[in-house]
């Protein structure tokens, strides 16, 4: 598999890390691109790794994609030159997205040009953001919402607490969150129920912690006070339109993949774009009583390739455009 970086200005100061993987001897041109968006406090890393197996980038490689990570503004190696970190959702949506897809149209190796777009958890709520005030004009083959939150009609009480004061959300600027990761992780086999809100201990191999927590970012207070303010409306403005209905003028095939046990978007708040979206929604439920589903393990369970990367790359095979 190669991977080649690069770099685009945003035209706000920032310039976005993106990468690019393929295999020349697997690559099928006539597959759309995939583009893969990350979310909350997190970078494209866990994107491209996997504990003991082939990561999600890997796999759908492997199955002859085009891939491209792309890290927003103030994620993984993305560098400020000149930036500033009072940023949201408007910016991360519909400033950097448009130039993240119109980089990737331009470099890309695909003969199609509409790209699939992936979005993890937050990453998939920039993505209904970027739908929303581009209804006709998104040039997407298909959306895949990972773990992706729109509407907080329930919300896990920890979460209801974090974000319960949006004032307090948007002053409060924690940093060494990676270095907090690195000394939390290697605790988790020891008292595993700590972590069960984000993921199963017992099907995820923590003996690389220093590996895993290079995909923690610190986050940014100013879109801390923005996510509060949504989760105690239950929907999301941004830039005077509310997104869960813009998306009433979206016609775009939907994949929205839930984990059953996952205590940091429930299954409500993921589920709820199928109601929202005008395109055709199909669901994929990962996760069983012998081995659930929490965020993080729809990347890095044990059984994550056969059970979130198999059916995702088939569907995505299916919608070709």
């Amino acid at each position: 598999m190669r991977q080649r970086l690069h770099y685009e200005s945003n035209g706000q100061g920032w310039l976005l890390e993106l990468k690019q993987f393929y295999d020349p001897d697997t690559l099928n041109p006539a597959l759309n691109p995939v583009i893969m968006i990350p979310g909350y406090a997190m970078n494209t890393f866990i994107l491209s790794y996997h504990p003991t197996r082939p990561s999600f980038v890997e796999f759908l490689v492997e199955k002859g994609f085009e891939v491209w990570t792309a890290n927003l503004r103030g994620q993984g190696g993305s560098k400020s030159t000149g930036g500033k970190r009072d940023y949201g959702f408007k910016e991360l949506s519909l400033v950097d997205l448009p130039a993240v897809f119109d980089y990737v149209a331009r470099h890309q190796r695909a003969e199609l040009k509409a790209p699939h777009a992936v979005g993890c958890s937050l990453g998939a709520t920039f993505l209904y953001t970027y739908l929303a005030h581009h209804a006709d004009s998104h040039g997407l083959a298909s959306l895949t919402a990972m773990g992706g939150p729109l509407r907080w009609d329930s919300a896990h009480p920890l979460v209801k607490l974090a974000f319960r004061s949006p004032g307090l959300a948007g002053i409060v600027d924690v940093r060494g969150t990676r270095r907090a990761a690195r000394a939390i992780l290697p605790l988790a086999k020891r008292i595993p129920k700590a972590l069960d809100i984000y993921m199963n201990t017992d099907f995820i191999d923590l003996s690389r912690a220093s590996e895993l927590v290079k995909t923690v970012d610190d986050p940014v207070p100013y879109l801390n006070k923005q996510i509060a303010h949504w989760v105690n409306a239950k929907d999301l403005k941004v830039a005077g339109l509310n997104i869960t209905q813009g998306l009433a003028s979206v016609d775009l095939p939907t994949l929205c993949v839930i984990a059953n046990a996952d205590g940091v978007v429930p299954p409500a708040a993921a589920l709820s774009v199928k109601d929202a979206i005008a395109g055709p929604v199909d669901i994929l439920r990962v996760g069983d009583e012998r081995n659930w589903f929490a965020h993080a393990d729809l990347f890095i369970n044990n059984e994550a390739p056969e059970r979130v990367f198999e059916p995702l790359s088939q569907w995505l095979e299916l919608r070709r455009k």
